[in-house]
């Protein structure tokens, strides 16, 4: 097993606080958004040395012996690379409206920038490797989020006495249409350049939920949310497109899976990620970033659904597994307080992160590591089973 070293992001978004506390770093006022612990290319993590000093990057352990490394399956199905990416999040503001592409629309669109001679790490550049990415996030906090589109008619409900042009003409679309082409018409309505709303349509409809929510809004959480991304992206009609997405509220030890072209958007809390291994985002507005509506309305599913929260099973009686739809990761969340060992599920390339306490991780090679609130280790295929003992909650990534 090695320890791991983690990437910090320092997105606009990010809390100054939650993560720097969570891995025992000393907060320096800027916003830290995510914490990342794989091997994706453009921030992997690094192997700590036997004196504590960041050496050699994940993907150059993988690199010197991927069948050993990520196992005969995994190396198989995914080829020489780690398929998964853990991560921290913090958002202390609402993050863009954004879509994961599906994974030929990622290759596609990133052979086609690539042709182009846009360089890797371009702020404008939309797809930064080959690889879809859908991801589970796993509350440690309460964590607020939008997630998917809302049934048309419901969506219409809360469009409806508002009181702005803007507001009765997405209104009369999806009641005159209660289908997902209803939604992509008042989606696009709102997004594409030749019949995007102007600022000040936008904040009419935002002024107008203001005023139904001091009446006694029926509908105050809609309203509240508008309001609230009203205020962090005046203008802006990703504010608007909230009134047609499913609102989601985690609670801690809770789980949400967003599929590739699942819309969404993470307003506030502190969780952990996993996803495929991707840096692949799609934005069409809430975002200072690259901005790229069409690639966006191009992999969005339209199709509305309630948001999908992912119940675990248990294991071992300490362990609750969650078992996302997708054959690249699956996350476990062990609690032990007892001292006694116990035995950690999974296989093949393992990622580690301990959120609470501290823990010793054994293998079956007798080999341990013990792990603090913050430290993450990596287990190789070849390390075979592994079990913890000690007190604390430990966070494993593998592969099913």
């Amino acid at each position: 097993m090695y320890r791991l070293t983690t990437a910090i992001q320092n997105y606009a978004w990010g809390s100054a606080t939650a993560i720097p506390s969570l891995l025992g770093l000393e907060p320096d006022g800027a916003p830290v958004a995510e914490a990342w612990f794989g091997a994706h290319a453009s921030a992997p993590s690094h192997c700590v040395t036997a004196d504590g000093e960041p050496g050699v990057p994940m993907t150059e352990v993988i690199a010197a012996d991927a069948e050993a490394v990520l196992g005969e399956h995994v190396r198989a199905r995914f080829g020489p690379a780690l398929p998964y990416l853990l991560k921290l999040i913090a958002a202390e503001q609402p993050l863009s409206l954004q879509v994961h592409p599906h994974v030929d629309a990622a290759r596609a669109g990133y052979d086609d920038e690539e042709s182009r001679g846009v360089p890797r790490d371009a702020p404008h550049r939309s797809y930064r490797d080959r690889n879809h990415k859908p991801e589970l996030v796993y509350a440690l906090t309460r964590f607020e989020a939008l997630c998917g589109f809302r049934a048309p008619r419901r969506a219409a409900e809360l469009l409806d006495g508002l009181g702005s042009t803007l507001a009765d003409e997405l209104r009369t679309v999806l009641a005159s249409q209660p289908t997902a082409r209803g939604i992509e018409e008042a989606f696009t309505r709102l997004l594409r350049p030749e019949t995007r709303p102007s600022a000040a349509e936008v904040d009419e409809v935002v002024a107008a939920c203001a005023a139904r929510l001091e009446a006694g809004s029926p509908s105050a959480r809609a309203d509240r949310t508008v309001v609230r991304l009203g205020a962090a992206y005046p203008g802006d009609p990703g504010v608007v497109t909230s009134l047609l997405l499913n609102p989601v509220t985690l609670q801690p030890g809770e789980a949400l899976f967003v599929p590739a072209g699942g819309v969404h958007a993470y307003l506030q809390g502190l969780g952990v990620e996993i996803m495929a291994s991707s840096d692949n985002v799609l934005r069409a507005g809430l975002t200072p970033k690259h901005v790229d509506v069409d690639e966006l309305l191009r992999n969005v599913d339209y199709v509305a659904a309630p948001p999908i929260r992912i119940a675990p099973e248990r294991f071992y009686g300490a362990t609750r597994v969650y078992y996302a739809p997708v054959d690249d990761f699956e996350l476990s969340v062990t609690r032990v307080e007892d001292g006694q060992t116990h035995p950690l599920p999974g296989r093949g390339p393992r990622i580690l992160l301990c959120i609470e306490g501290r823990m010793v991780v054994s293998s079956r090679d007798d080999g341990e590591i013990e792990l603090t609130r913050g430290t993450a280790a990596f287990a190789p295929a070849t390390d075979g089973p592994l079990s913890v003992r000690g007190a604390g909650t430990l966070v494993q990534a593998d592969v099913p």
